[in-house]
């Protein structure tokens, strides 16, 4: 079997989360207390015991996602000799993607942490509360073309684009408030499902541009090497390994479109990969796999007994 490894994004937190991995081995632990320090906050704590309010405030669930993942990662390799080398790819959704590179060896754990506290601050700082919003457009008639009409239609009274191409009948609209709203109206007219999600700031759109250039200064100071494996990037849908290229896709990915459908559809086609393991925090990426790449064993590893039923599975 030819292995992509998946790293979730916003959306997948719950307090809990990664607590087994911790209770069960001292790997787990040891990454909660790099980041925990990387941070100097208690940001295990944050995880383990809430308040969900806080824990689902964008600056603390970007790296708390990322510390799940790769306390997972960390587990599979030390206590199971599960390298992330047995992957061909690796991706992540949104910050996720932050969360392969750690993986894959390319940026270290502590100044992933720094960085993803940096680009959630940052996000929430580009736009005022209220003024911009999110919607997900859902269903069977739901694909890239009708998002696209709606987003245009949205565009006439503000910012309005595609954030988020998950997959058909998952497509994720961001802009100015007054903008998504007129797209959500021309959503349902084309016969879309229509739900605004309960967001702090309107995700991977150029209203996000001020983020981006924090990133840009941030980014540019840190240290990125080639990943031991290809990460496929949100920004192309496809693999990448130059350390100045996957630099610059992090940056425009703060305002470009997470294509993932195309990403999934390209390492299940041209990518050769047969089997998806999602690792971290929830199964969102899990059920994405299923629909895009129906051939391709797709699975979630949450808990001790998923990551050792996964070691000891061939391929």
């Amino acid at each position: 079997m030819t292995l992509a490894l998946l790293f979730p994004g916003q959306g997948s937190q719950s307090v809990g989360m990664g607590a087994a991995l911790a209770d069960a081995f001292a790997s787990a632990r040891e990454v909660y207390a790099e980041v925990d320090d990387a941070l100097g906050q208690k940001l295990s704590q944050l995880m383990r015991e809430g308040p969900e309010d806080q824990l689902t405030l964008t600056e603390n669930a970007q790296p708390a996602l990322m510390a799940v993942s790769l306390a997972a990662a960390r587990v599979l390799k030390v206590e199971f000799g599960v390298d992330v080398s047995r992957a061909a790819f690796v991706a992540g959704h949104s910050l996720g993607e932050y969360s392969a590179l750690c993986a894959a060896g390319s940026i270290t754990l502590a100044d992933t942490a720094r960085l993803l506290k940096l680009r959630g601050q940052a996000m929430q700082r580009a736009v005022p509360v209220g003024r911009g919003a999110m919607a997900s457009l859902i269903g069977p008639k739901t694909d890239l073309a009708l998002a696209e009409a709606a987003a245009a239609a949205g565009s006439e009274v503000g910012v309005c684009v595609v954030a988020n191409d998950n997959n058909a009948g998952n497509i994720v609209i961001s802009g100015d408030k007054a903008a998504v709203d007129r797209a959500i109206e021309k959503a349902k007219e084309l016969g879309a499902r229509a739900i605004p999600l309960n967001v702090s700031a309107p995700f991977h759109c150029p209203l996000m541009q001020s983020a981006a250039d924090e990133m840009a200064d941030a980014l540019a100071d840190a240290k990125i090497v080639a990943p031991a494996v290809p990460v496929v990037a949100n920004v192309t849908a496809r693999p990448e390994t130059d350390p100045e290229v996957i630099r610059r896709l992090l940056v425009e990915q703060v305002t470009g479109r997470v294509r993932w459908r195309e990403s999934m559809e390209w390492m299940a086609g041209e990518g050769g990969v047969t089997r998806f393991a999602e690792i971290g925090s929830g199964k969102v990426l899990t059920g994405m796999a299923k629909r895009i790449a129906p051939d391709a064993e797709s699975l979630a590893l949450n808990t001790p007994e998923d990551l050792e039923a996964f070691a000891k599975s061939p391929g």
